[in-house]
């Protein structure tokens, strides 16, 4: 019975994994091409950073809300019913006179009291301090969504720094295969150059060697190409199983060359930098929070209402005691205490001013350094152009020396190795030349998210 039992669980557990392994296998395979557009759209659909920046927008929102509801009126209502017993009240006021006992009057049957009230107050002046804080609480509420702007930049700008990382190494795989492919080509015929005494023992070794050297650079960039993937993944927050394959021709039209000079892009930057515009805005919160801190020199008045009823059973009752008028509160220790507070609101002024002046060297920098780096990688794609055309040049004449007689067998690895490497600097430099046109945007603030230029500042 127990070994009956046995084998049915193990066959149900077989069954089970077999039914599985399908799906498992169409999980671990599953393979998917994707355009830069759409990387940069589901990047900025399941990115943390946006998510959490979101959360500090939903956070400065709610501190405006606050701020406005200072400016509400306040009211109370309470109440209170209360058991008492049957006290003794004496004295020379009551008519009865001193008991002779040296006891006291009492009121018969007085054993509760009820009484309710409610209050109203309206703020009518605070010495600037509500409005200020509201002013305040709304521009910290731009500076956090123009954060945000910012910070989507920057997803925008990862997400193509990854694609472009995956693209060169689906090229660096795709150019190493295709020169092993040649090399084991050359080892066969080595091979049998070799076996009839055409060439020697030492140069089939010398390409032997070249082969597996190829395989191992192969090796590498599968490697990397795992990675590239693995981390455009997650970039993308979709599962790391997915096997990516960016479009070949993605960088094949090149960058359109751009006819602003670095001091036009400068002034683009500082028109659109969303950090610039946040500055800005921090820098009018904290003059709003000077005048709040300087709000403490002054009384708060305040319009006030109430209503109060009370009800002692078999004693009296007041009903309908409706009060209304004008309070005043003036604290006169604020007159030595306060300044304090000015003092450390004008502290967080300066300290937003030099940040807007550092920021402003720093906007000079960056373009400078992003607009050198954009010419450079632009000249490069035609370089390495001109570099292919010789090297496959050099190749073919060096070949044909080597098949005379006339150039060892080494010229001839080294040509070829001049001319993969050559392929590889001419696919890298096409898509280094796009970030760094869209490294240029970033930094200019005009980076949006098909990866071109556009004003992101109103956004």
């Amino acid at each position: 019975m127990k070994l009956n039992s046995t084998y049915r669980r193990l066959w149900s557990l077989a069954v089970g994994v077999l039914l599985t392994l399908p799906y498992l296998g169409s999980q671990a395979q599953e393979k998917r091409t994707l355009s830069l557009k759409e990387a940069i759209s589901l990047s900025i659909q399941n990115s943390k950073e946006l998510k959490l920046s979101q959360t500090k927008i939903d956070a400065a929102l709610s501190s405006v809300k606050e701020a406005k509801n200072a400016q509400l009126p306040d009211a109370s209502v309470s109440g209170s019913y209360l058991r008492v017993n049957s006290p003794n009240i004496y004295g020379p006021l009551l008519s009865g006179g001193s008991d002779s006992s040296g006891g006291g009057s009492s009121f018969s049957n007085v054993n509760s009291v009820a009484y309710a009230m409610a209050s109203v107050s309206i703020p009518v002046f605070s010495g600037f301090m509500i409005q200020s804080q509201k002013e305040s609480a709304k521009y910290l509420a731009e500076a956090a969504r123009l954060d945000a702007v910012k910070d989507r930049e920057a997803v925008i700008q990862n997400t193509i720094n990854a694609y472009s990382n995956l693209y060169k190494a689906q090229q660096a795989v795709a150019l190493v295969k295709e020169n092993l492919r040649q090399q084991e080509q050359r080892v066969g015929d080595f091979t049998n150059l070799e076996k009839n005494g055409l060439v020697a023992r030492n140069d089939l070794l010398k390409v032997q060697l070249q082969q597996s050297n190829v395989e191992v650079s192969l090796l590498e960039a599968e490697s990397n190409l795992k990675i590239a993937n693995i981390t455009m993944d997650l970039l993308l927050g979709i599962p790391e199983s997915t096997d990516l394959e960016a479009v070949a021709d993605t960088y094949d039209q090149g960058v359109a060359a751009s006819s602003k000079g670095v001091a036009e892009w400068e002034q683009v930057a500082m028109t659109n930098r969303t950090d610039n515009a946040a500055l800005q805005a921090r820098e009018k919160a904290a003059t709003a929070g000077v005048k709040a801190a300087k709000g403490g020199y002054y009384p708060s008045v305040a319009i006030t209402g109430g209503y109060v009823a009370l009800t002692i059973p078999n004693a009296f009752s007041v009903m309908n005691a409706v009060n209304a008028g004008v309070g005043v509160k003036y604290n006169i220790a604020s007159l030595w205490k306060n300044s304090a507070k000015v003092d450390d609101a004008k502290i967080q002024l300066a300290q937003v001013r030099v940040n807007e002046e550092m920021l402003q060297d720093n906007i000079h920098i960056s373009i400078n350094r992003a607009y050198q780096d954009y010419l450079v990688n632009n000249k490069k794609i035609d370089m390495y152009q001109k570099a292919i055309d010789q090297a496959e040049e050099n190749y073919k004449i060096v070949k044909n020396k080597q098949e005379n007689n006339l150039a060892t067998t080494t010229d001839l690895l080294e040509a070829d190795v001049a001319n993969i490497q050559a392929k590889l600097n001419y696919a890298f430099a096409k898509a280094d030349a796009m970030v760094a046109y869209s490294k240029l945007l970033e930094t200019a603030g005009v980076l949006n998210e098909a990866g071109s230029e556009g004003t992101t500042t109103g956004k």
